[in-house]
């Protein structure tokens, strides 16, 4: 997505950056993406705003992901999904309600920054137009379908370690899809209101398995094995990154 903007940061670089992102994203939410910005800024010369772009665009395609995977889910299991967002009691209207105000303040921020010809509300401006330079990148991509096919293939990771992982438990080992989509999509939301799942990624997901009969015993211990792979290796990986990126990268 960088490359149709005129940059060509290296692999290396790329790789350790992204992996130094998810480290950061442990600790505060969110800052990872921040900090890739950042660093291909620093290390590729690539503007901060066109950066972040890019980086928004995959978030998006994330959500967009998501939202099929929750779909497919919802159609495959919904008496179960609806039951377990009844149980944790997850106030949907509220939600609904924050999304629509939520969208209003966008909506007349927009208009605003739009026509004023404030210098503060010029810089935010251009600093939105790096931004859509980035989210439109996608379309000017000469290898649109690899993209595509990475994508897929992330998903497809994502969920087969769910499917992996529950062969290490004897009570999951009979677990279709379906069923282990729903402790996905629980997963999944774990992640998103806390810094790595800490602490609940293991709770949602065991909570979810109890629907179909799985003891809290094995749910806990499929949830933390779920997550401590994940954790593991993106502390590991992130750390080595970041020791490595600034020695790779001596002249910058």
């Amino acid at each position: 997505m960088i490359q149709p903007l005129g940059y060509r940061p290296k692999l290396t670089n790329n790789v350790l950056i992204i992996l130094m992102a998810y480290f950061a994203n442990l600790g505060v939410p969110r800052t990872g993406e921040i900090l890739r910005a950042t660093a291909l800024t620093t290390y590729e010369g690539v503007p901060f705003e066109k950066g972040l772009g890019t980086i928004v665009t995959e978030r998006v395609i994330d959500v967009i992901m998501l939202l099929v995977i929750i779909l497919v889910t919802l159609f495959l299991q919904t008496d179960i999904i609806m039951g377990f967002l009844q149980e944790i009691g997850l106030p949907i209207n509220g939600i609904l309600l924050l999304l629509v105000a939520g969208s209003a303040v966008l909506v007349f921020f927009y208009l605003f920054i739009k026509k004023s010809k404030n210098a503060i509300a010029l810089k935010i401006k251009g600093f939105a137009n790096g931004l859509i330079d980035g989210l439109f990148s996608i379309f000017k991509m000469k290898h649109k379908w690899g993209f595509i096919f990475h994508t897929m293939l992330i998903w497809c990771c994502y969920i087969g370690m769910l499917w992996v992982i529950k062969f290490t438990v004897a009570e999951t080992i009979d677990l279709s899809l379906s069923q282990l989509l729903v402790a996905f999509v629980a997963g999944t939301f774990a992640m998103m209101f806390t810094n790595g799942g800490i602490g609940l990624y293991p709770i949602a997901v065991s909570k979810a398995l109890a629907i179909f009969g799985i003891s809290k015993v094995s749910g806990d211990a499929f949830g933390w094995i779920m997550w401590i792979s994940q954790t593991v290796l993106v502390v590991l990986f992130g750390a080595i990154s970041f020791l490595l990126l600034p020695l790779l990268n001596k002249d910058k």
